[in-house]
């Protein structure tokens, strides 16, 4: 099999790994904002995230000639290495939970702001534990102040959604330059309380042709109305707690993962037989990606028919004739698939707490938001101040956890 040895080799997995992860997010993104079911978008995801895991376990996997210290994928199919495979199965159970659970933050609470806050749970805790079960092979001296450094980025990223949020309700209050004809539509003050009325005068407003049907412009309060009307999951009128609640159980679901991962492949807590190897990353990954997508198949086909969140009832056979945006829901997938297979090749050679600084995906998703979905677009000079300070900030806290790379034994 093949094997990462250098730092260096271990930080390009760890760059690549950063690019695939931060991407996938907003192609699913994308696919909700255009009506798509997200029960539908998930089953597709998951068969790609899978093969993904096949395609590594039978190349990368497969490399050279097996020996004893380094076993090739189908090799180890046949060991008696269970308590290992258990805890890389408990690893992909927890992945798909919190990716499960994402699909839905993203309409509440936003693709950015919704990769921060998981980002930086996965950090604090899953960063700290794996820097303990790698035998502090990593800097502590760098690590922590990366980790610090990602805490600070949280909070300017808290505040450029508390900030853009106020932005957005500002719009929302008076929307007259986007009515046809410069005809002035009723006030539409968004508040918790009255999210729901406001969300009833905003359909009635379009259905009387009081506002343009023209493409609307990012970052107006046309744009925010329309989006709403296209998209398959529904957020106004419903309370931010939900999001918020949503996205922190995503956070600590994927805190957990890459330390199960971690003891899946090093073994410390001694688990295993005498004289049975430890697992490879390629024969961990491929556990791990199998009970990932068992969870996500039985959970989406319960959803299909006892959906969440209001979400219209669906089938299997309306599943398997929805092919718009099909493509896309299968590269995330692989986009998914490879950026974790990257990030465990990488961490198996430099230290799992120094692969977490992958967790800086949201300067990418960030990226993509804007570019692709107009976030933070005519917003308030506060907004972009924070914006760019929060961006910085996850520039510093990769590159410092990158640095605090070391090399396993």
């Amino acid at each position: 099999m093949y094997v990462v040895e250098s730092k260096g080799g271990a930080i390009g997995c760890m760059f690549l790994s950063l690019f695939f992860l931060g991407t996938w997010p907003a192609i699913m993104t994308l696919l909700e904002r255009r009506g798509r079911l997200p029960q539908h978008t998930y089953l597709d995801y998951t068969l790609t995230n899978l093969l993904a895991a096949v395609i590594i376990a039978f190349t990368f996997g497969e490399i050279g000639n097996s020996t004893i210290e380094k076993p090739n994928f189908l090799n180890q199919l046949s060991q008696d290495n269970w308590p290992s495979v258990l805890f890389a199965m408990a690893g992909g159970v927890v992945l798909s939970l919190g990716n499960l659970a994402t699909q839905y933050a993203w309409a509440f609470v936003g693709l950015s702001v919704t990769e921060v806050i998981t980002s930086s749970i996965t950090v604090v805790i899953g960063t700290t534990l794996n820097y303990f079960l790698d035998d502090k092979i990593n800097s502590a001296e760098i690590l922590f102040p990366g980790v610090g450094c990602f805490l600070i980025a949280v909070s300017l990223g808290s505040a450029v959604h508390a900030s853009n949020a106020a932005d957005n309700k500002e719009k929302l209050t008076s929307f007259s330059n986007d009515t046809k004809d410069g005809a002035k539509i009723k006030d539409a003050h968004i508040s918790n309380e009255t999210n729901a009325n406001n969300d009833k005068v905003i359909r009635e407003d379009l259905e009387n042709g009081l506002v343009s049907k023209e493409k609307a412009k990012f970052g107006t309060a046309h744009f925010l109305i329309e989006l709403e009307n296209k998209r398959a999951i529904k957020v106004f009128g419903k309370g931010t707690l939900i999001g918020l609640a949503i996205t922190f159980f995503a956070g600590f679901c994927f805190s957990l993962f890459s330390p199960a991962f971690n003891l899946a492949t090093n073994d410390q807590w001694h688990t295993l037989k005498a004289g049975v190897h430890h697992l490879s990353v390629y024969t961990a990954f491929f556990y791990f990606s199998v009970s990932c997508f068992v969870i996500a198949v039985i959970l989406n086909i319960n959803f299909l028919y006892r959906p969440i969140l209001n979400l219209p009832k669906s089938s299997i056979r309306a599943y398997l004739s929805d092919w718009n945006g099909r493509g896309w829901a299968l590269l995330a997938g692989l986009l998914c698939g490879f950026g974790n297979g990257l990030q465990f090749m990488g961490g198996q050679a430099a230290g799992y707490a120094a692969a977490d600084a992958v967790q800086a995906l949201p300067l990418v998703s960030t990226f993509w938001g804007i570019l692709l979905f107009g976030e933070y677009r005519r917003s308030s000079r506060r907004t972009y101040v924070l914006l760019v300070g929060m961006l910085l900030m996850f520039i510093v806290a990769v590159g410092v956890l990158m640095a605090s790379s070391g090399h396993r034994k």
